[in-house]
């Protein structure tokens, strides 16, 4: 082989290592490049700084050694690990951010829930209250009184047909008064007495107060009231509390009262 061929040969070897040297400088290059922007995303990121110091240290300490490494030959290896060391890092203190950051979301979120809730126990508390107040001054303002027996309200016969001991539907409307605050006040007792005029035969008389009482304590049962707290008696043409001499007058013996307990479930007396 002449001399020409040989340098021609070394030529194209040498020239073959020189652009094999020149693509992997470039690609460390770029990794470098890539390694740093995102060491410098988490490093100005206030969130990955408080919860994920480690890790950012941790990425700069990678990519400052691949940068030392860059400038010796032959290290490209160790160049490309450490600049991939460095950008791993920095995902994991991105990721470790978020992670942080979706728990703390969801903690101010089942805290706000949880004040939401107590806010519309104390809003549905404060309307029980109010409803329980309107309930107390609807049922006063039906015809009570306040007896040694306790607070006595007085159904007139108008609730009922002549003769008989079924309710009339015009009656729904004060029974769901009665069950409401019933129900807002769940330690009252009720004793429910029904009470005829004069007309027709005694016994007739006591049969049919009783049966009327009983239908509106049935009302009340039926709607949701424990029969315990509901008592029920008859007394018949006794107790008038008008002379049976005139039509208005038998009218108004013609009645059902309902006696409330006090706010301890005490009754007063039965006649």
């Amino acid at each position: 082989m002449s001399v020409k061929s040989v340098v021609f040969s070394s030529a194209v070897v040498l020239s073959g290592i020189s652009l094999t040297g020149c693509a992997g400088h470039h690609a460390n290059d770029r990794a470098l490049q890539e390694a740093n922007s995102d060491f410098q995303a988490v490093k100005e990121d206030n969130n990955v700084l408080r919860i994920a110091p480690k890790d950012v240290i941790r990425a700069g300490e990678s990519l400052a050694r691949a940068d030392r490494l860059s400038s010796y030959w032959g290290s490209g290896d160790d160049v490309a690990h450490y600049a991939y060391l460095s950008q791993r890092y920095s995902e994991i203190a991105r990721e470790h951010t978020q992670k942080v950051l979706n728990e703390e979301r969801a903690a101010k979120l089942e805290l706000e829930r949880q004040r939401l809730q107590l806010a519309l126990r104390e809003t549905k508390l404060l309307s029980v209250q109010q409803q329980g107040k309107w309930l107390e001054e609807q049922i006063i303002s039906l015809a009570t009184t306040q007896t040694d027996r306790g607070l006595v309200i007085t159904l007139g016969d108008v609730l009922f047909d002549t003769g008989a001991a079924d309710l009339k539907n015009s009656a729904n409307r004060t029974a769901l008064k009665l069950v409401q605050f019933l129900q807002l006040n769940p330690k009252r007792i009720v004793r429910i007495e029904g009470y005829t005029d004069n007309t027709g035969v005694s016994d007739d008389n006591l049969t049919l107060s009783l049966a009327r009482a009983q239908s509106v304590a049935d009302v009340l049962i039926d709607l949701g009231i424990d029969e315990k707290r509901v008592q029920v008696a008859g007394y018949g043409e006794q107790y008038p509390v008008d002379v049976n001499a005139t039509e208005r007058g038998r009218a108004q013996n013609r009645r059902v009262e309902i006696v409330f307990s006090d706010e301890k479930g005490q009754l007063g007396a039965a006649r």
